[in-house]
């Protein structure tokens, strides 16, 4: 006992104080001999990490028993609230079968059904059909309503969110690189996750801008690109990759 409260840097009357506490694993017994590992040494430098960073020993202790027992510490320590609070304020539609029909004049068909659950898009809730935004279902809509067919409207919703995957990689990386402390295996604090939450509340704004201007800006540059291909009586190219909007290739007939 007394090598390994040297060793974690504190007294043998702390040491005998967290086991008290159950903040610590009983040690292994041999006859009157108990033998402490490594394994005790880690629990004691969390525990030390854990009380730098302002927690109680009494939240400690709810923090150690979550992890013994495998619920959501995240939960425990307000990440649940601090962190996942939606970014997007999407609206969910419940749809019959004969109303989803209806938004897509009859485009309804098996494989359309199935590439919309597997994007997402819908969920099945008994008898009915769950859109999970009810922007992109009015998007949808239009765009078949003015002749794009629904498969074609699918494959391209499922491309855009690769890319908006993407995009919310690169914020996220970001932030985390620039904004967060380096993890130091301890849990944070309260006021840390106060701090980490207001900063994503006050950058949640400034993304959605960077982002609407990019695209808006891209949709500029792609549109300007295709129009000078058809005044020229030429096809474009389609170069998706391209930041100009791609070139034009020859023999594709004008509009």
């Amino acid at each position: 006992m007394t090598e390994l409260a040297a060793e974690a840097g504190i007294t043998v009357r702390t040491l005998r104080f967290y086991r008290e506490r159950k903040l610590i694993p009983p040690p292994r017994r041999e006859g009157r001999i108990a033998w402490y590992n490594e394994h005790h040494l880690a629990r004691l430098r969390s525990i030390a990490a854990l009380l730098e960073r302002g927690h109680t020993l009494g939240g400690i202790t709810e923090l150690l028993a979550a992890f013994e027992s495998g619920r959501d510490v995240g939960e425990l320590l307000g990440l649940d609230t601090a962190f996942t609070t939606p970014w997007s304020d999407e609206t969910p539609v419940r749809l019959t079968p004969e109303e989803l029909a209806d938004h897509y004049s009859g485009d309804v068909t098996a494989e359309n059904l199935a590439a919309s659950l597997d994007i997402g898009y819908l969920a099945v809730d008994g008898d009915e059909f769950v859109h999970t935004s009810r922007r992109l279902l009015d998007a949808s809509t239009t765009l078949v309503a003015r002749g794009i067919p629904l498969a074609a409207v699918l494959e391209a919703g499922r491309a855009v969110r690769t890319h908006a995957d993407a995009v919310a990689a690169i914020a996220a990386t970001l932030f985390r690189t620039h904004l967060i402390d380096p993890p130091t295996g301890a849990p944070p604090a309260a006021r840390e996750i106060d701090h980490l939450s207001g900063t994503l509340e006050e950058l949640h704004p400034v993304f959605q801008t960077v982002i609407d201007a990019e695209i808006t800006m891209a949709m500029d540059r792609r549109v300007r690109a295709e129009l000078e291909c058809w005044m020229r009586g030429e096809r474009p190219d389609g170069d998706a990759e391209r930041a100009d909007g791609g070139g034009c290739t020859q023999g594709g007939g004008g509009a």
